[in-house]
């Protein structure tokens, strides 16, 4: 028998940014046409997140945040008969929500869908215009993607895809940013061939895995970058061939020293800051490209060396997620044949009660990898 759908769920919620996440008792959201329930079982934490909560990004408020999640479909909405999809199945969640019908999603670009930024990422809502959160009283609340951060959340069809019984249903949540943003960058952003060399600048969620994919799509040097020995020891087990603590040394000799003075094919960006886009623009040989994947805080700015990057034939490629329909189902494939140890990855386990916690630390450095809220502590 279908387990009972509740009438109120628990859910951290963002209504003051001087007061930070607070838990509340909300009311349960319901899918629509083309949409899913899941009931969440874990929902890891992102720097992106961070952003918002601080008052960086603007977002409506209230909101519930949260956009990597996995759990159990426990509701399928109307018009989901092509889908396949049908409760009880084990899913994990994209953050980037494509709405599969613009102009954009025609042409397989979910990553550019324009109703997922003007209407998700600016106002909060789902395409029809509105959001599935509400208060107890019926004040609407804004979702960021799907806002995972809570017992239960509605997705999008297009952006859900079903995992094996063997992928952990926690630390599984991390497949729908961490890693598929990793995957994106490689696959789609850079593009990566066989043979080349590459630098990973800042190795948390996103980086680690950008090291375990670049890896297992055949890069010859994997150099990772960051300001703490603990993490690049991590990554050093993920596949990294050599390391740089930026804070002790200077990025661009020891990258020059470790690829026999010309530098790396590729260099990948995941942290959002002017000084990691200087670091990542040192690392490129000549020809080579740039791959930024973090965001900034609010409208921030990076300097780029005009004459070298033209005279040099640089490349910059921003890469925001992936092709989510494409590939989450591939991201999905590769941990279940141990390609991606998302396993590895996710360091920290905390229950809903602790999330401000949780991203006081991220925001200090202290996480290693993902932390993933585990909704069954």
């Amino acid at each position: 028998m279908a387990e009972a759908i509740p009438t109120t769920m628990r859910a951290a919620v963002l209504r003051d940014i001087d007061k930070g996440l607070e838990i509340e008792e909300i009311r349960t959201p319901h899918p629509k046409a083309g949409e899913v329930l899941v009931k969440v079982s874990g929902c890891g934490l992102c720097h992106s997140d961070l952003h918002v909560i601080s008052g960086a990004i603007a977002f409506p408020l209230p909101a519930v945040l949260g956009h990597e999640v996995a759990g159990e479909i426990v509701e399928v909405g109307p018009g989901n008969e092509h889908t396949g999809l049908q409760t009880g199945q084990r899913v994990a969640g994209g953050f980037l929500m494509p709405c599969g019908q613009c102009e954009a999603c025609s042409r397989g670009r979910d990553d550019l869908c324009d109703p997922f930024f003007s209407l998700n990422r600016l106002e909060g809502k789902l395409y029809d215009g509105t959001t599935r959160l509400a208060s107890l009283d019926g004040e609407p609340i804004a979702m960021y993607s799907m806002g995972g951060l809570a017992q239960y959340c509605v997705i999008p069809a297009t952006s859900v895809a079903v995992v094996p019984d063997d992928i952990d249903p926690i630390k599984g949540a991390i497949l729908g940013c961490a890693a598929m943003t990793a995957y994106g960058a490689v696959r789609r952003g850079a593009d990566l061939r066989y043979g080349e060399s590459v630098a990973v600048v800042a190795t948390g969620g996103v980086g680690s895995n950008i090291i375990q994919i670049a890896s297992a799509f055949g890069a010859k040097q994997v150099i990772a970058i960051d300001v703490a020995d603990d993490k690049l020891a991590v990554a050093k087990g993920l596949g990294a061939t050599d390391v740089v603590n930026s804070s002790t040394e200077s990025v661009r000799e020891k990258v020059l020293e470790l690829t026999g003075g010309v530098g790396v094919d590729v260099a990948f960006e995941a942290l959002g800051r002017p000084q990691t886009w200087a670091s990542a623009l040192d690392c490129l040989r000549d020809g080579g490209r740039m791959v930024p994947i973090g965001l900034g805080a609010g409208v921030q700015t990076a300097e780029v060396e005009i004459n070298r990057t033209v005279r040099r034939s640089m490349s910059i490629i921003g890469s925001y997620g992936a092709h989510t329909r494409q590939d989450l189902p591939e991201v999905v494939r590769l941990a279940a044949a141990g390609v991606i140890r998302y396993q590895d990855i996710v360091t920290r386990e905390l229950p809903l009660d602790k999330v401000a916690e949780g991203y006081a630390a991220l925001r200090k450095g202290e996480i290693t990898g993902r932390a993933v809220i585990n909704m069954s502590l």
